[in-house]
């Protein structure tokens, strides 16, 4: 399974979002530190998702976070986040 598609995967399950976005950046960052010759290193990840309404900012991108540990401790060098609650779309 691709870093992607395990990112997909993840959320889907941890979130069931309304909407998820997600972007493989990692060419436009090869050559870079930290950036693998493989690429699946750089992302850019949108979700709309029920379960971040009344939360901030900081404490929907933690859930993110916990629900991608192992990808953020191993493949995934950087994630960009866009997280937003249904009435915020």
């Amino acid at each position: 399974m691709s870093v992607k598609d395990a990112i997909e995967a993840k959320l889907t399950q941890g979130l069931a979002p309304q909407g998820l976005v997600i972007v493989d950046e990692s060419a436009s960052h090869a050559g870079h530190a930290g950036a693998p010759a493989g690429g699946e290193s750089h992302f850019r990840v949108e979700v709309v998702a029920d379960a971040f309404s009344g939360l901030s900012r900081i404490e929907r991108q933690r859930m993110v976070y916990d629900l991608l540990a192992e990808e953020l401790a191993g493949p995934v060098h950087a994630l960009a986040l866009k997280t937003m609650a249904p009435e915020e779309s």
